[in-house]
């Protein structure tokens, strides 16, 4: 007579890759002996691993049909059914709260905005949130731009963020950054047609249903403007204050004094200004000229009375890499010394 133990004992000899075998790891299921005859199912993990197990289900059969008085063997291959990930639904009308959401864990928020778009605010938040990496702090990068979503190209990620339950949304890792953008939620190609209710309650889940963890700062790349995301983070977040990104042109720095004007009126903090686009030199010649105007920033910063944090020149190198996934501050040369030294300003400043 067959017995079981000797069919399992057969089944044991096959290994499997990453250890074990089907006995050990719990893969054989309906196993019957009716006289010599030996029938079994294997259950996979998965569909995917299902598929490629053919080999191992003939290898299987071919085993226990050399135990002693076998007959005939029929093997089967099944898998757990993939159950659908838990339905993570983005927008909606904002939740009412008590007072400014203060994100666990997280010890400064600090907005990132500009009064026009086109000055390179997202490129700046990027890149300085990876700086500030590589200098130590546990930095996170929220991408509030709704309309216009950037950093998943920026930092080079993709994916869409799991959740485990269908309201808490784990966020993503890259270049050390802690990452979310709606652009990770919403198809890529389809423009975002919502009203400003909708928007402020995306905006109030990125900021309260995310597991930011442990960090030292969230930088939140604002879109440009003055509207309501602007006024959604002010008024529901706990903000440390906000870091002005222009450009020297005084069309730029009209805008740009607007947006002060509104931090001020919601009595948040003006940390300092970055001037972007502050000059260009000729990668052929090295001639160095300020296509953009001069100094203008800096003017701007002195009589606000707060800090000119730095000057970043126009750079092709900058937009590549932005436009390649890693931003230029990851690696080495002019402009991620520009960027460490922006960030290191922040650091002994105490802003980060």
């Amino acid at each position: 007579m067959v017995s079981e133990s000797d069919v399992k004992t057969a089944l044991a000899s096959l290994g499997l890759p990453g250890g074990g075998d089907l006995i050990s790891r719990d893969m054989i299921r309906a196993l019957t002996i009716d006289g010599d005859q030996v029938r079994f199912v294997i259950e996979a993990p998965s569909p995917d691993i299902a598929r490629q197990m053919e080999g191992l289900r003939r290898a299987c059969e071919q085993v226990v049909g050399q135990v002693p008085g076998v007959g005939k063997v029929t093997a089967a291959l099944t898998a757990h059914e993939e159950k659908a990930p838990p339905s993570l639904k983005v927008g909606g009308h904002p939740k009412p709260q008590d007072g400014p959401l203060k994100i666990a864990g997280v010890k400064r928020i600090i907005a990132v905005g500009s009064g026009k778009g086109g000055v390179g605010k997202s490129t700046v938040s990027s890149n300085l949130a990876v700086a500030l990496a590589k200098q130590g702090r546990k930095v996170g990068l929220l991408d509030a731009d709704i309309y216009g979503p950037s950093q998943p190209r920026m930092m080079g990620i993709q994916k869409r963020p799991s959740s485990p339950d269908g309201k808490t949304i784990i966020p993503l890792q890259s270049h050390g950054v802690t990452l979310m953008s709606i652009g990770f939620m919403l198809d890529p190609d389809k423009a975002v047609v919502w009203r400003g209710p909708m928007l402020m309650g995306a905006l109030q889940q990125m900021l309260g249903q995310v597991e930011w963890g442990e960090l030292d700062v969230l930088i939140v790349d604002l879109p440009p403007g003055t509207g309501d995301v602007q006024l959604t983070l002010c008024q529901k977040a706990d903000l440390t204050g906000a870091i002005l990104v222009s450009t020297p042109q005084d069309v730029a720095l009209l805008d740009a004094r607007k947006a002060i004007d509104m931090f001020g009126a919601l009595k948040t903090p003006i940390l300092g200004m970055i001037e972007n686009m502050s000059t260009h030199v000729c990668s052929k010649c090295g001639h160095e000229e300020h296509i953009f105007g001069h100094g203008g920033v800096a003017a701007e910063a002195e009589k606000l009375g707060v800090p000119l944090l730095g000057a970043l020149p126009i750079d092709l190198e900058t937009r590549l890499a932005g436009d390649s996934g890693t931003p230029i501050a990851a690696g080495d040369g002019p402009m991620a010394e520009a960027y460490a030294r922006i960030a290191t300003g922040l650091i002994k400043g105490g802003i980060v």
